[in-house]
């Protein structure tokens, strides 16, 4: 481990990082924003589902207000399907999470190290989706928007969140790990040392260096390797 940052927290995005789910999100955002009459060939439907794909990691509440500026009420109306409609599949298929991240999350926390996982999911779904994964007593916290006085990434809160109820001392002390743009602008935001995007999700490798990464892995499997090492000159890619 890093001499000069040892990293004391991890925090990790779920859809896309940990959890192969990105299918059922966007299923689950088509869904609600049919209700509310965009539907599919349409031009609206185009245009939203590119701001869907842009806001990725950000609170849903948040992307479904993008969509109908100005109508709160169609913005929630729209969130309560696309949560329903979320929790409904994931009951019904349940979750796989990515390949090597049960390791990854055992060898983490076999060292000390503390983990937290953040979401733009409302605590509502996000504890749907832990009773799915079943993994209570492999994470120390999990954090939504609304645990962190209801603003999600791309803004810093939930990553500072995790650092005060875990008791980290400096920031420097933090990686975070996401696929989206948002998930590199949350944890530069908050000082992490290493902001490391995974390519398993939605965004490009540019779309990443662009949010801030210090790093590009190929998948979360390689994210042990880079803290225990302390590797965290500039921006490389894994493999």
């Amino acid at each position: 481990m890093s001499d000069v940052v040892p990293i004391k927290l991890v925090c990790l995005d779920l859809a896309g990082t940990t959890v192969g789910d990105i299918a059922m999100v966007e299923r689950a955002f088509a869904e609600a924003i049919a209700t509310q009459g965009i539907v599919p060939g349409t031009g609206a439907y185009a245009r939203a589902m590119v701001h869907v794909h842009r806001s990725r990691g950000c609170p849903k509440i948040d992307v479904f207000r993008g969509i109908f500026p100005g109508n709160e009420a169609q913005a929630q109306a729209a969130n309560l399907t696309f949560e329903r409609s979320y929790e409904g599949a994931i009951e019904r298929a349940g979750l796989v999470p990515m390949p090597g991240v049960l390791e990854v999350l055992d060898k983490l926390r076999g060292t000390g190290i503390k983990l937290a996982l953040i979401t733009g999911f409302s605590r509502t779904t996000l504890s749907r989706v832990l009773s799915v994964l079943g993994w209570h007593d492999k994470i120390d916290l999990a954090i939504s928007p609304e645990d962190a006085g209801g603003r999600g990434r791309p803004w810093p809160d939930m990553v500072l969140h995790a650092v005060l109820r875990l008791g980290v001392d400096d920031v420097r002390q933090v990686a975070v790990v996401g696929d989206s743009e948002s998930d590199m602008l949350c944890g530069k935001r908050a000082g992490a040392s290493i902001v490391a995007g995974v390519m398993t999700g939605v965004h490009s490798r540019e779309r990443l260096l662009k949010g801030g990464a210090t790093h590009i892995l190929d998948s979360i499997a390689d994210f042990p390797g880079l803290i225990l090492l302390g590797e965290t000159q500039a921006p490389s890619s894994a493999g």
